[in-house]
């Protein structure tokens, strides 16, 4: 059976072999959060241009593997795990059991991006891998940057930068969920039909859980001025704003006039 030794010593593999392809640990992950910036613009386009979309919840009887799914929230925790487990694996690793608390912060907040996601459809399992891989990713770059090289400084927390940032993400997570709680109760036990959304930023754009999204995470990469943390708002922003546009387009589609016509997408007023 894996042991947490285990992991450790095949960690301490991983990063030996690392330095000799990269300068350090510091280098490999600015390379992954590159990477993930590159990959952000792509799925931008991706959704934007190619009509290309993620096939679960209300399309998830689209998708070719819709019929090999898992339940909603087992999934999300699944695939959400390595979010949680790696920064605590490297904390545990390192032995770095006296984190900055400026560090602490940006960690925190980092590590409470699983438990926001709202469970619903059964989730096809070729998303639940992607998920698990992102997680995984992002887990990664999150947790060892801000463990182990984040260096903010005594005092950062009462600066603009920190406390605009963290007023933002607190923001972001209110609409997060209000929205939820919204769509959570807006049909009554045993009821399928779909309805249409009312209250909290809902009066404004179609997908409030979204922007409640973005703007989180906005926040995050304010107060942590990371690379990292901007690959992470940016993919977050690249995949919720040409969804939240699809989202959009399907509440017109489907409730006509009688669906408010003066709402945006995701970003009040202007789209």
């Amino acid at each position: 059976m894996t042991t947490f030794n285990d992991l450790s010593k095949f960690y301490t593999k991983f990063a030996f072999y690392l330095t000799k392809i990269y300068h350090d640990e510091l280098e490999f992950v600015n390379f992954l959060s590159q990477f993930m910036i590159s990959s952000a613009v792509i799925t931008f386009f991706s959704f934007t241009f190619l009509d290309i979309r993620a096939m679960y919840g209300r399309y998830s009887s689209e998708s070719l593997f819709a019929n090999i799914s898992i339940p909603a929230k087992f999934a999300w925790f699944l695939q959400e795990l390595p979010s949680l487990l790696i920064p605590l694996f490297v904390i545990w690793h390192r032995g770095l059991y006296n984190i900055p608390f400026e560090n602490s912060i940006a960690l925190a907040i980092s590590l409470i991006y699983p438990w926001l996601i709202r469970g619903g459809k059964p989730t096809p399992i070729h998303l639940f891998l992607l998920g698990f891989i992102f997680a995984t990713w992002n887990g990664y770059i999150q947790g060892c940057f801000h463990v182990k090289y984040a260096n903010y400084g005594k005092g950062y927390f009462w600066t603009f930068g920190s406390l605009f940032g963290t007023f933002l993400f607190l923001s972001g997570m209110f609409i997060n969920l209000r929205a939820d709680f919204i769509l959570r109760t807006l049909r009554r036990p045993g009821e399928k039909c779909y309805k249409i959304p009312h209250g909290g930023m809902f009066k404004y754009v179609s997908c409030a859980n979204f922007l409640g999204e973005i703007i989180e995470w906005i926040g995050y990469a304010i107060y942590a001025q990371s690379t990292a943390s901007l690959a992470f708002a940016l993919f977050t922003a690249a995949n919720t704003i040409p969804r939240a546009k699809l989202h959009h387009k399907w509440y017109l589609n489907k409730f006509g006039n009688n669906y408010p016509q003066d709402r945006k997408a995701v970003i009040p007023f202007i789209y």
